[in-house]
């Protein structure tokens, strides 16, 4: 079996693409295909048009285009050694970004997270569940990336505090207009960020993308019985 089998996505600029799936599926395996964290054997990923290989793509040309994609993963994944100011600074100041645009950066990013200023000096271990998911959030926005990789951010989250987070960061997306692509195992979640024109819907099973399309052409047509039950279970139609 194959991580991932002849899988063809695309995403639109400014737009939102969810892939649904049950865990093993292949979802995470996409969003690192994209960071460059794993190279496919057969095929290529493409950020704007350029190719993400490092066979055919010099390497300044794939660092800059690291550069400009945010990537989430559960949890938040910070550095417990680091407080949130240097978690959320990292990239920044190893590109040596001056100091004033840094800060400048840092408080817009507070602004949006809606975190007090004072949190910044708190390490990882200090931090709620979603706190934590807006630090690494931040330090995913730090640079004004072009694209936003989400891998599941919201799972491992109460309730109510997922909720709150989930309107916020579909809130920034929006108003950011970035490219952003969200792994999700959770259905009502992907139907919440899909809802906007030229947003995309795709489920993945073993490695492939079993169908994909909005969610309103799915719920309506699933291309079988597992896109039909799956969909089924939670949606908010």
């Amino acid at each position: 079996m194959y991580a991932l089998d002849n899988v063809s996505l695309a995403c639109t600029q400014g737009n939102v693409l969810a892939l649904l799936g049950e865990s093993g599926s292949g979802k995470s395996t996409v969003l690192r295909v994209l960071t460059g964290l794993v190279q496919p054997d057969d095929g290529e990923a493409l950020i704007a048009g350029v190719r993400l290989t490092s066979v055919t793509s010099p390497r300044e040309t794939l660092e800059s285009l690291r550069l400009s994609i945010g990537y989430v993963i559960q949890e938040g994944g910070l550095f417990p050694h680091l407080s949130a100011k240097e978690n959320v600074l990292l990239t920044a100041r190893h590109q040596k970004y001056p100091a004033r645009q840094i800060q400048q950066r840092l408080q817009e990013l507070l602004a949006m997270m809606q975190l007090p200023d004072d949190i910044l000096r708190r390490y990882p271990t200090e931090l709620s569940g979603g706190q934590r998911q807006r630090i690494a959030l931040m330090r995913a926005l730090m640079l004004k990336p072009d694209v936003l990789l989400l891998d599941e951010p919201f799972s491992a989250l109460d309730p109510l505090i997922r909720r709150d987070l989930q309107r916020d960061v579909l809130a920034i997306i929006r108003s950011l207009g970035v490219t952003t692509m969200l792994v999700t195992h959770d259905v009502p979640e992907a139907q919440m960020f899909t809802r906007a024109e030229g947003d995309m819907l795709a489920v993945m099973r073993f490695g492939r993308v079993v169908q994909q399309g909005t969610f309103a052409a799915l719920a309506s047509a699933p291309a079988n019985d597992f896109v039909r039950d799956f969909l089924s279970i939670g949606a908010v139609l």
